[in-house]
């Protein structure tokens, strides 16, 4: 059975459809890259699929986690499921975490609640934790979130998603508010944890450099449709859709141009 089954999932507004007729299927261990430009519904399949979808969105369809129907449950019901099964990691972490809360206090809230730590037990995981993000430092526990660096924030984020040893990290946007530098080094660490924890990994991005270089399979979203999907190598080389073949002709013009400005400094 797969970890993550989509099967004609449908998001609506008021307004109309966001997201119409996306199927996919994600294996344990399997890593799967959603990519498409901003308001192509990526992000809302992701948001779907956790049940984490505003009251003001309708979801019809269905979405298997772990073989539990989220599309329409209970959030008492998918509450257990966002941790052990599935955890999302958000774009921008100053806005995800909690300013009026220590980091250790947010790392420890899922220790405690799924598996159960407490005293000394619990503040060895939180330390452990950090030190698996390279976050080792006394000071980072006792810190609130905007007295850290965007990097070190989103290491926070990703540190609180792997604290209940998710089967699923749900990426979303990950590095898009990080500097290059910065980028490569949560990505870089991204690729090591979910590699060490054998975990799934549905990475949600609009920058097709990033997704292929995570992910060995890709599904493409434009105006809420699956317009293409496959492996990497058969998505880049050989795209078929229009639309896929534009956004691979821009990652490749922007990679020439970035290559020339590089050899002209």
């Amino acid at each position: 059975m797969s970890l993550l089954d989509v099967t004609g999932l449908a998001v609506r507004s008021q307004s109309g459809p966001l997201v119409r007729d996306v199927s996919f299927s994600l294996q344990p261990g399997e890593r799967l890259g959603v990519i498409g430009e901003s308001g192509s519904g990526k992000s809302l399949t992701s948001l779907a699929v956790t049940g984490l979808l505003p009251d003001s969105l309708v979801a019809s369809g269905s979405v298997l986690l772990d073989g539990h129907q989220v599309v329409g449950a209970r959030d008492s019901e998918l509450r257990p499921l966002r941790g052990p099964v599935a955890q999302i990691v958000f774009q921008e972490p100053l806005t995800a975490l909690d300013p009026l809360m220590r980091v250790g206090r947010q790392i420890a809230e899922p220790l405690r609640r799924h598996l159960g730590l407490r005293g000394a037990e619990l503040r060895s995981a939180v330390a452990a934790a950090l030190d698996e993000v390279s976050l080792a430092e006394p000071r980072i526990a006792r810190a609130y979130p905007h007295e850290l660096s965007g990097g070190q924030r989103q290491r926070v984020a990703i540190a609180i998603a792997l604290a209940a040893r998710p089967q699923l990290l749900i990426a979303d946007e990950p590095t898009t508010a990080l500097d290059v530098t910065v980028q490569d080094a949560v990505l870089t660490l991204v690729e090591r944890l979910v590699a060490e924890r054998g975990m799934a990994l549905l990475f949600i991005s609009h920058d097709l450099a990033v997704v292929s270089r995570m992910v060995d399979r890709i599904v493409v979203l434009r105006e809420g449709l699956v317009v293409e999907e496959g492996a990497v190598a058969q998505v880049l080389r050989n795209p078929v859709e229009p639309y896929t073949r534009m956004l691979v002709d821009s990652a490749r013009a922007l990679d020439a141009f970035l290559d020339a400005k590089e050899a002209g400094a």
